[in-house]
């Protein structure tokens, strides 16, 4: 079995035609999303691209606990950023459901939400229920729980449905808590997440050694961000992501910097 894992691009109206290396876009075509088909092995997480030329919509994902297998937590490590990039991430102030529900219909959630400037190495954790959305101009790796069930709240008069009655109901529309926002910049090792649902370290390949022990033991994805690794004699390069079955069975280059994740 490969421990390349398949690629899926998604076209989307809000994508990029000109995408950063070493992606590129099919001729006429513009893309929004890469995804990386979930393995059998680990069919809880996702791991993704997204790269946006307009924003996108104002949305939501419910808990576990509200949508049984359907929950979706998220975070996104921005690897670039056109000049003023941003991402809106919960709101300046905290809004009760009948707030939210009229700000969303008339349009003015999107000055109440906080938007947040970025650059390449800033890293947001998106717990469920929170409102949040990604501006233009942002190229970023998403990793999350494996569900599609997303409520739009609103979507600047685009022709989408709306999912107001739902989203409202799960919706934490309050500040976002400062402590969920960190630094990954190539180069540099970080703890990016620690559960509930899932780990994720940005290590460099002579620093691996510090997390091994939390990875052993259990199938891992791997995605590298600016040299090659190898599993199980298989080269798995920069814009790909790769099944290991053990931490052990990974081979990376030192000076190279590598996302590691795995469900718990």
């Amino acid at each position: 079995m490969s421990a390349v894992l398949p690629v899926r691009q998604v076209a989307k109206p809000w994508g990029r035609d000109a995408l950063p290396a070493p992606f590129a876009a099919p001729q006429g075509e513009r893309v929004g999303e890469i995804w990386f088909e979930p393995p059998p092995q680990l069919p809880s997480l996702l791991v993704k691209y997204i790269f946006t030329s307009e924003k996108l919509s104002v949305q939501v994902h419910p808990s576990d606990a509200q949508r049984p297998g359907h929950g979706k937590e998220e975070c996104w490590l921005i690897v670039d950023a056109e000049p003023g990039a941003s991402l809106g991430i919960g709101c300046r102030e905290t809004l009760n459901p009948d707030a939210l529900r009229a700000a969303a219909l008339d349009g003015s959630i999107e000055n109440l939400m906080e938007w947040h400037p970025v650059k390449a190495g800033d890293f947001f954790f998106i717990p469920a229920n929170t409102v949040h959305a990604i501006g233009p101009g942002v190229s970023l790796i998403e990793v999350q729980q494996n569900s599609d069930v997303t409520y739009r709240l609103y979507d600047y008069g685009r022709p989408r449905e709306l999912h107001l009655d739902q989203g409202v109901a799960v919706a934490r529309a309050e500040p976002y808590p400062a402590h969920l926002r960190g630094s990954a910049p190539l180069g540099e090792s970080a703890r990016l997440v620690d559960g509930p649902l899932f780990r994720l370290d940005q290590v460099t390949g002579d620093g691996v050694g510090q997390v091994a022990d939390d990875y052993a033991g259990a199938p891992l994805l791997v995605i590298p961000r600016d040299a090659s690794a190898t599993i199980g004699g298989q080269e798995i390069a920069p814009g790909q992501c790769g099944l290991a079955s053990s931490v052990h069975d990974l081979a990376l280059s030192p000076r190279g910097t590598y996302l590691l994740a795995q469900p718990l």
